[in-house]
């Protein structure tokens, strides 16, 4: 039988299924497999159900019973899932739907960053890198949602930023409060939780290789203020030249570091 008469197979509506039923297979059967994993079958299941984060899932017992496997076998995909934030398993309580959120994503690249001191500071760049994608990525929209609004949380942030810049202190909580709050008027939760996940993988990794702060911190809270009044104004170029200027004080930073590591190699 040929590769395409497979797949078509695989996609073949049965009897009694429901439309839900019918996309569920079609996600996970797309791809002719010889067998699909249990973790592949309880997402499956989860979907099946329309079950969302925080819900309630089928207890183990009925898990074993729909999917034909032994309790030892759904524990381990269980286990799992909650690393992925999947499902998350409340001991005494049950199984619920997970958050779903970023968190392994920052876990694994905050590990890449740090696991090899030759490459971390380029690890560390490639993150800024990204994150500043992300931000001018979002200039047209970020311009258009924020135009002619007055947000005293955002001016207040920013006066908060200016106020340590100047005395030369961090200000790291108001950094991620401000592009939270900022990416928050978007409708698209996602490029938040990406930034933000992008964020903290920045501050973590960046003093557990011993590198010094920014010099320019004074710099960096004027290009908050600067992003806010081109955002307000709907200047969506402005508010892209705001953002490199926001990350210049760090991309020096790291370049110094670069540079001083090849030296000392």
């Amino acid at each position: 039988m040929s590769t395409l008469k497979l797949v078509l197979n695989e996609w073949k509506v049965k009897p009694g299924m429901t439309t839900r039923d019918q996309t569920v297979t079609q996600v996970f059967s797309a791809t002719p497999r010889k067998r699909e994993s249990l973790t592949d079958q309880i997402k499956g299941l989860i979907l099946a159900e329309g079950l969302r984060p925080g819900e309630l899932m089928p207890t183990e017992a009925e898990i074993c019973a729909r999917l034909e496997v032994s309790r030892s076998s759904v524990r381990e995909a269980m286990r799992m899932l909650a690393a992925l934030d999947i499902v998350e398993v409340r001991h005494g309580h049950g199984t619920y739907v997970g958050q779903l959120s970023l968190a392994p994503l920052v876990e694994g690249l905050v590990f890449r960053g740090v696991v090899d001191q030759d490459d971390s500071v380029a690890a560390l760049r490639e993150v800024v890198e990204v994150r500043e994608a992300l931000d001018l990525a979002m200039a047209d929209q970020i311009a258009a949602a924020l135009e002619g609004v007055d947000d005293p949380e955002l001016s207040g942030l920013v006066a908060a930023m200016a106020e340590k810049g100047a005395l030369g202190e961090p200000f790291a909580v108001e950094d991620l409060a401000f592009h939270t709050r900022l990416l928050g008027y978007l409708d698209n939760t996602l490029v938040g939780q990406l930034v933000a996940a992008f964020w903290e993988v920045n501050t973590v990794v960046y003093p557990m290789l011993g590198l010094a702060p920014a010099d320019d911190l004074a710099d960096t809270a004027r290009a908050h203020g600067a992003m806010l009044d081109a955002a307000v104004a709907g200047d969506a170029e402005r508010y892209r030249r705001a953002v490199v200027e926001h990350y210049l004080p760090l991309r020096r930073a790291l370049e110094k570091a670069g540079a001083r590591r090849a030296i000392a190699d």
